[in-house]
């Protein structure tokens, strides 16, 4: 701890977005940099506390109070080298994580905590720009292969960690380009492509094949796979998104929320689009789910040019700044405002959807009712309609109301893979599925979850698949 006393002294200062009028006429990354002496500065603020709360929240355990003084002290490739220890990815992290380290921070009993995201992908940057990160492949082989179905997160990290190992990976993706929904869920405006093509150019130069366009149980059998590879890796995510089936859905202008996002990161990366084209310009949007991925709806749908935007959301609007009910080091359960929320969107609470109103097959309103939420005795809480209805006026809709499961017809008739109740990979004796020699990870394992959690999950994953070929 360099300086004990700079979290007196100093103010947490973030770099902040790049103008509104500026950032919605592009798909440029939103947010800006601070100057490498203003980031030493920011770390400075760290307070190396005897228990670091940030190391424990971080589902990878990412050592920030010892990265965060090799930074202060200008030590920035020590700085990367202790983040890369844990995190094989901290490009990814640092643009698209929550901050789960940053909400669990001491600092942030008063709001103030260390700009931990921010640093680690400073000193990502800086590795990068500095040539410090290179192909390093392995040595020596171990004779053993391993296949991973799915490149998101979780198989990337799987991959890039077996085959440091020794062992010869080849990762299997359906789409036309690697990176999963990292790539074609995300936006550009949060995570530019070029920051994962960069990193696969390395996994690439360090022995690792993969495959595109390769859908299991359609283009590649898996059950030909496990002939072929000691190990196969199921990452394959949770890609069955939750439907709202209520009267008027066959309606032309209801679309799931991926298929808006994956169409627009199709078309900025050249690819053709799959279907019929979805585009929210000159249309009036609603974007029913109030997470993540309905807030990449909000961004998306501004930069093509929709005349109105609004989400709802079936919860109540959460308390701004403080929630007793979620006190620190837990994630709170806060208000959020993104960017794309900054750039325009009505955004209303308490809200349900009773039905699609259309005209000659084309979507044209939603009738919504309100809700309220009681909460009984034992302090469980259940929704109940207050009577009040209207109707919004709606030329499109994004249902952005989360995932399922990751049920995949092809691996069930391929493998008899076991299932919980929530059609997630059912873990077995092998410490990854339910049949010899078959794991699985990330959201496919644990359902729909975090970018930073499915990459814990893959290194889990791996250590599992090393454990298993070593014996």
């Amino acid at each position: 701890m360099g300086n004990p006393k700079a979290f007196f002294t100093i103010e947490r200062k973030e770099a902040g977005y790049r103008p509104v009028h500026e950032r919605k006429t592009d798909f440029g990354e939103v947010e800006q940099t601070l100057n490498n002496g203003d980031r030493m500065l920011q770390a400075s603020r760290c307070m190396d506390c005897g228990i670091p709360f940030c190391h424990w929240a971080c589902p990878l355990g990412n050592k920030m109070p010892e990265y965060q003084d090799l930074l202060f002290r200008g030590k920035w490739k020590q700085a990367y080298e202790v983040l890369a220890e844990t995190d094989d990815f901290p490009e990814f992290t640092g643009r698209v994580c929550p901050a789960l380290c940053e909400k669990s921070c001491v600092l942030n009993i008063d709001h103030n905590a260390v700009t931990i995201r921010e640093n680690e992908a400073s000193v990502t940057e800086r590795a990068w720009d500095e040539g410090w990160i290179v192909p390093k492949a392995p040595k020596t082989r171990t004779g053993k292969k391993v296949a991973v179905i799915g490149s998101g997160p979780a198989g990337l990290v799987a991959a890039y960690r077996l085959n440091r190992l020794g062992h010869e990976v080849t990762v299997y993706e359906k789409d036309p380009q690697v990176g999963g929904l990292m790539r074609f869920g995300i936006p550009d405006f949060k995570l530019n492509k070029n920051i994962i093509d960069r990193r696969l150019e390395q996994m690439v130069a360090e022995g690792i094949k993969f495959v595109t366009n390769a859908e299991a149980g359609k283009t590649i059998s898996i059950k030909d796979l496990k002939t072929q590879f000691d190990a196969v890796c199921i990452t394959i995510g949770a890609g069955v998104p939750r439907d709202l089936k209520v009267e008027g859905r066959e309606l032309n202008g209801v679309h799931f929320a991926l298929d808006f996002l994956f169409q627009q990161n199709y078309r900025l990366a050249g690819l053709p689009i799959k279907g019929p084209e979805i585009t929210a310009k000159g249309k009036r949007v609603l974007v029913i789910g109030g997470g993540d991925t309905g807030s990449d709806c909000v961004g998306t749908s501004n930069r093509q040019g929709a005349t109105e935007v609004t989400q709802i959301e079936i919860l109540t609007m959460p308390p701004v700044g403080d929630n007793p009910a979620t006190p620190w080091p837990n994630w709170p359960n806060i208000l959020k405002t993104s960017s794309s929320h900054e750039e325009g969107c009505i955004r209303r609470w308490c809200l349900t959807t009773n039905r699609f109103i259309g005209k000659d097959g084309q979507l044209t309103g939603v009738e919504i009712a309100e809700v309220e939420w009681v909460t009984d005795a034992n302090g469980r809480q259940s929704m109940k309609p207050t009577g009040k209805t209207e109707t919004l006026e709606a030329d499109i809709v994004f249902l952005a109301m989360g995932f399922t499961n990751p049920v995949h017809e092809g691996l069930l008739n391929e493998l008899s893979v076991e299932y919980d109740a929530r059609g997630n990979v059912k873990t077995g004796a092998n410490n990854g599925s339910s049949v010899t020699g078959v794991f699985s990870a990330g959201d496919a394992a644990t359902g729909a979850s975090l970018v930073v959690r499915a990459m814990a999950s893959g290194r889990d994953m791996a250590k599992s698949v090393h454990d298993y070929l070593s014996k």
